[in-house]
């Protein structure tokens, strides 16, 4: 069989790949159209980032069986067409956690410490030792922004730099973060009380400008901003007219909105008090092998003896068993992934329940799936079929299994009761004919609908006009509504609406929607397309 990689890869990973008998040819920097042409002739692929790796190129992909990405994000991959396909998608979450962080602190330290700039001065020639005062970082505070597994590790360096840390994290519950040495607070008081602010958390529809004017305003006049995480979660903007305005001392950045950046796209670049780098995060040789080598093995054994490790869109489960609670696998991601964008607290306990013949089935895979739809809002390509449990287990979340054979309106039934630190969700749901999911109880709402793609969560009071304001306000926004699944709660004369919509709602035009009469709330969800 035959692999090709066809973006700069170490060459510990070609190795892997060549001794595992593996036919190799490594050929980067291949355009889209060249790509496309001999594709068709390999059976893996092994990517970076530069890679494109789209519908139009799959569909030429014959023989592709599987593609791995050297790294975490998965940006450039069409998983729901690779998914269509067959092909498996792999990807390394934790082969540059370390070095990510460490770059964070290396940033913290150019800054407090004025080295870009002291450096560049040098350069041209002069000598301005009193123009660089700098700062030491003993007994400062630290705030994380998203306390995860780079965010912590982050959080461990400056412990070792003697400087306290506190965190926000709304997923991550008190106790763990106590366990690590780490405060949680919430976002504007950790804006208050930090010296230095570093993010770690992915870009997603609730982190976008996640950090913005009124941030920045509620920092320390003497506080600096590092973000080494996704571009896009800072609003540039909003940053820079702090940084102009004195707001904050000074920032850093590794990873920007728009990439590759330049000084035209991004004003910040002409700032005394603002450093860059051009997304090195993951840029260290230590990094880009334990990459390598990760992929190279996953890749190895996939091709060679079937086992999947670390896939984003298959379960790691027997060809007998997918066959048998395949649909029940979409389910349950698809219930987990709901939750976690609808509830608010960090997840304490969550029970499972599997009635009817379900029960006799081998669930195991079920029960993951539903940790990783459950984990993919927040953490997205960071979770996958392999580590959710284990990232369930290091947040302290305790994951109950029960079965029974008597399953109620349905012949089979998937029940998962979520606990966090501010209440609890019931969701329920079952598979309609051999592969169409449900959501069927919301709580005590009960409902046939079809989670799927951007949706629109209403929670509202059940009488008239609401539905026809509600389709008012988005066709007046442009947006189409391609289904409508209303839910009722006799006694206490309330409705959920789920809406799906043809494209995401905005943040504006959310807030628009909440303003309106006799709506309670309203949710934007985002979820896989089933």
């Amino acid at each position: 069989m035959k692999v090709l990689i066809s973006d700069n890869l170490s060459p510990a990973g070609v190795k892997i790949l060549e001794a595992a008998g593996l036919e190799v040819d490594s050929i980067p920097g291949l355009k889209p159209e060249e790509l496309k042409k001999i594709i068709g002739n390999y059976e893996g692929l092994v990517i970076r980032s530069a890679t494109k790796v789209t519908a139009d190129l799959l569909e030429a992909a014959h023989r592709l069986k599987v593609v791995g990405r050297a790294g975490i994000g998965l940006d450039n991959v069409d998983i729901p067409a690779a998914s269509q396909k067959g092909i498996v998608v792999m990807n390394a979450p934790s082969g540059n956690a370390t070095t990510a962080a460490e770059h964070a602190i290396a940033m913290m330290m150019s800054l407090s410490r004025n080295i870009p700039q002291a450096t560049a001065s040098m350069k041209a020639g002069k000598w301005e030792k009193k123009s660089f005062m700098g700062r030491e970082l003993t007994g400062k505070t630290l705030g994380v922004v998203g306390i995860g597994r780079i965010g912590g590790i982050a959080a461990s360096r400056a412990q070792g730099l003697k400087m306290k840390t506190i965190a926000y994290d709304p997923h991550m519950p008190k106790e763990m973060a106590e366990k690590i040495g780490v405060e949680l607070v919430d976002l504007l008081e950790l804006a208050n009380r930090a010296d230095y602010i570093t993010v770690h958390v992915p870009l997603t529809k609730e982190t976008r400008n996640l950090l913005s004017t009124d941030f920045f305003k509620a920092m320390k006049k003497d506080a600096m901003f590092i973000d080494c995480a996704r571009g896009g979660v800072c609003d540039e903007q909003a940053l820079y007219e702090a940084l102009v305005d004195g707001e904050i001392a000074g920032a850093a950045l590794d990873v920007f909105s728009s990439e590759p950046t330049t000084l035209e796209g991004c004003p910040l670049l002409g700032l005394k008090n603002f450093i860059c780098t051009p997304h090195l995060g993951a840029s260290t040789s230590e990094a880009q092998e334990n990459v390598a080598l990760i992929i190279a093995e996953q890749v190895a054994d996939y091709l060679l003896r079937g086992s999947v490790t670390n896939a984003v869109n298959v379960p790691s489960v027997s060809a007998d068993v997918l066959a048998q609670v395949g649909p029940y696998i979409t389910l349950g991601e698809m219930l987990g992934s709901l939750h976690m964008q609808m509830a608010k607290g960090g997840v304490q306990t969550i029970n499972i329940e599997y009635s009817g013949q379900l029960a006799d089935l081998n669930t195991a895979p079920v029960t993951v799936a539903f940790l990783k739809g459950l984990f993919t809002p927040i953490l997205q390509d960071a979770v996958n079929y392999v580590n959710a449990p284990v990232i369930a287990k290091d947040r302290g979340i305790r994951v109950v299994e029960s079965k029974s054979e008597k399953a109620h309106d349905f012949n089979n039934v998937l029940s998962a009761k979520v606990v966090t630190t501010e209440g609890e969700n019931i969701l329920v749901g079952t598979v309609f004919g051999k592969n169409e999911p449900r959501l069927v109880r919301l709580n005590s709402f009960r409902l046939e609908a079809l989670p799927s793609g951007p949706m629109l969560l209403v929670y509202n009071k059940d009488v008239p006009g609401v539905i026809g304001a509600l389709g008012t306000t988005l066709g007046t926004a442009g947006v189409n509504i391609s289904r409508m699944t209303v839910g009722r709660e006799e006694e206490s004369n309330q409705n959920i609406i789920f809406l799906s919509t043809d494209e995401l709602i905005s943040r504006e035009l959310l807030a628009k929607v909440r303003e309106l009469e006799h709506i309670d709330d309203a949710v934007v969800l985002e979820l896989n397309r089933f």
